[in-house]
């Protein structure tokens, strides 16, 4: 889901031009290193994913003595890349039923590790200011009342529908269609790309239609009430080309290279019991992207005042 490209101290980002590493044919420099005790985790571009890796390469490096190094690659690779042993872990997993089935159940080559303790829910949004001046844009059903004024210059004389990258999680150009909106899927390329123009239509008080996701900070600085899509049911976005529903809430997972998992030793234990709140993810989410912290500075604050967590993380 949700690319902003953020260097986490002491890590190794591997980039190929302007995109994610393809870790698929990578490998940890660390490695091979003789003796070394390294894990390679696989960090998503979006902030939460970010302070989960930096809480996590913290406490691995100053508790038990890791190295870590951390890659950037998008979703749906990074299960390629933890199948081959290019990563030990992904810390959060947003649901891809396809990868699940192919290397955990079919294959065996990918482990569950657990859930992170994170419920993850993805909808739509339009600012709360608005949502007060207009309480029936709340309703799919009335929002294209509204897409004259939540038309930009790049949705094509439709309402625009705000999205972040097109390597997320995303339902919303089926949604549109099968819904019969008058509105266009924009993509504005990153998480960060995406913050910057909520954030400015914000500022402006401009009514805006949004792809959103919680657990996110922003949500502490810009308002926002979720728009209501036609109810949520078991197996009702299971052809892509199809979907006319809600989003579910995902219980976020954790998930662990099969022999990393088997021989990981307690790194892999640690990685197992790594489990918190969305306030603690939030908490350190929002001192990386708002208070501009360094994901390390922000994860050794965090550990400093939560020791009794993440205490029983430990082997």
């Amino acid at each position: 889901m949700r690319a902003r490209l953020t260097a986490l101290t002491g890590t190794l980002l591997l980039l190929t031009g302007c995109g994610a590493a393809d870790m698929t044919k990578q490998a940890s420099p660390f490695a091979d290193a003789r003796g070394a005790r390294t894990v390679t985790l696989s960090v998503q571009s979006w902030v939460g994913a970010q302070a989960n890796v930096a809480v996590a390469q913290y406490l691995l490096e100053s508790e038990l003595g890791y190295r870590v190094d951390t890659v950037q690659v998008d979703e749906v690779p990074a299960w390629d890349a933890l199948s081959q042993g290019r990563v030990d872990a992904i810390l959060e997993d947003w649901g891809h039923p396809e990868q699940e089935k192919r290397y955990v159940e079919d294959k065996g080559t990918i482990a569950r590790g657990g859930g992170l303790g994170v419920t993850g829910h993805i909808g739509w949004y339009v600012p709360t200011y608005f949502a007060k001046r207009h309480p029936d844009v709340t309703d799919w059903k009335n929002l294209d009342r509204y897409a004259d004024e939540m038309r930009t210059p790049e949705s094509g004389g439709k309402g625009q529908l705000l999205d972040g990258s097109p390597s997320y999680v995303t339902n919303d150009k089926a949604l549109v269609k099968n819904l019969d909106l008058d509105y266009q899927v924009v993509f504005a390329g990153s998480e960060a790309a995406q913050i910057t123009q909520i954030t400015r239509f914000a500022k402006e008080k401009k009514p805006f239609l949004t792809y959103w996701y919680a657990p996110q900070w922003l949500f502490e600085k810009v308002p926002m009430t979720e728009v209501r899509l036609p109810a949520y049911e078991e197996g009702c976005d299971a052809d892509p080309a199809e979907v006319a529903c809600a989003y579910p809430h995902t219980p976020l997972q954790k998930y662990l290279n099969a022999g990393f998992a088997r021989n990981g030793g307690d790194a892999a234990a640690f990685l197992k019991k790594f489990r918190w709140t969305t306030e603690d993810q939030n908490e350190v989410s929002l001192m990386i992207a708002d208070q501009k912290l360094t994901p390390r500075e922000a994860a050794r604050k965090w550990a400093d005042s939560h020791a009794s967590t993440w205490k029983a993380w430990l082997p």
